[in-house]
């Protein structure tokens, strides 16, 4: 695209920066999955779940405001080009859900952990990595083919909701997409104690963002770039295992946007955690607690190929297209960890 930057480098860079904000929400914001769960089950507090749906809306609004200025097409994401399987991404969903509680957190958290010096998180994030693609181009990936072979879209309706929305009824796709947007931001907004705390609105803002600035950066190094490249955004499982070969090829391998994107979030957390005075030096002293983390971390790396994406591939990226399985598959991961969480702290110990 520009003579002194390949399009493989600019659209790392493009991903490096957007997943600088996601670091420093993940760290300042404490923008987390796995805590928004916790919180609204044993907490009684909803504001992180809220920063969820929040973040979600304005991805929604936002992908569909470039989708009306022409700056973007959704139909280019992997989310609406692939087949959609509902199987898969209420098993990959459950799978991850579980792996997720019994690990502590999710891809997306352990890095930003990762980036604060918690070594725990380094042992969880590569065995995800190495999970993911043992499910995505390893020895299972026979096996997930077989049951779950993903395919290319062949009808002219993408599987999305916007989509199918606007076929029955005539609308305009971009206006459907940013109504439906603003729809969950102002649901997401009616909550006092969420607004009582101008910086959780704030950064749940900024994660919305970020995943908006994934979508138009990638979209533009794809239709304007010489290089073929995918229409990406943020997501942190198979990018985790990608990042991995990246570090041990990168002589041989181009880097990509997952590659940028994981990066970015390890040093955007690792610049929230010293802003903080969070950051320290941690490891697991206890054996039995890593074996239990470990083992979450493979769930959670071949949850999410089969699913097709995290908590935020998902659950943020794949719901700011409007595709069928983002709320699918994020009600399976809510419900895999809502069981793994009573497993640890209940016990499920019949009630006296």
């Amino acid at each position: 695209m520009y003579d002194f930057i390949d399009d493989n480098f600019l659209v790392a860079l493009i991903g490096l920066a957007s997943g600088l904000f996601l670091g420093l929400a993940a760290r300042i914001g404490r923008f987390c999955t796995m805590g928004a769960i916790e919180d609204a089950l044993y907490g009684a507090s909803w504001v992180r779940m809220r920063m969820w749906f929040l973040a979600i809306g304005v991805a929604v609004t936002g992908v569909y405001t470039l989708t009306a200025t022409g700056h973007f097409a959704p139909e280019r994401s992997f989310y609406l080009s692939i087949r959609w399987m509902p199987l898969a991404s209420i098993i990959g969903g459950l799978m991850f859900g579980y792996g997720m509680a019994l690990a502590g957190n999710c891809g997306y958290g352990c890095i930003a952990r990762l980036g604060g010096g918690d070594i725990r998180a380094f042992v969880i994030v590569v065995v995800m990595g190495v999970s993911a693609y043992a499910m995505l181009h390893g020895p299972f990936s026979y096996l997930r083919n077989w049951v779950f072979r993903q395919e290319d879209v062949t009808t002219d309706l993408p599987p999305g909701i916007v989509h199918l929305i606007s076929a029955n009824s005539g609308l305009p796709l971009a206006s459907l997409g940013i109504f439906i947007g603003l729809l969950i931001c102002l649901a997401a907004l009616t909550s006092r104690p969420f607004l009582e705390k101008p910086g959780s609105v704030f950064w749940a803002v900024v994660v919305g963002l970020s995943i908006t600035a994934g979508w138009a950066g990638s979209y533009m190094v794809a239709t304007q770039g010489f290089a073929a490249m995918p229409v990406v955004s943020h997501s942190f499982s198979a990018p985790v295992g990608e990042t991995l070969l990246y570090t041990m090829r990168a002589s041989a391998q181009a880097p990509s946007f997952a590659v940028g994107s994981v990066v970015g979030v390890v040093l955007g957390a690792f610049a929230g955690s010293l802003f903080k005075g969070h950051f320290r030096w941690e490891a697991c002293e206890d054996p039995r607690e890593l074996r239990r983390q470990i083992f979450g971390a493979a769930l959670m790396g071949a949850g999410a190929v089969l699913a097709m994406g995290c908590t935020v591939g998902q659950g943020i990226s794949a719901f700011s297209v409007l595709s069928y399985s983002a709320p699918v598959t994020m009600l399976s991961i809510i419900a895999g960890a809502a069981f793994g969480l009573r497993q640890l702290i209940e016990g499920f110990q019949p009630a006296e």
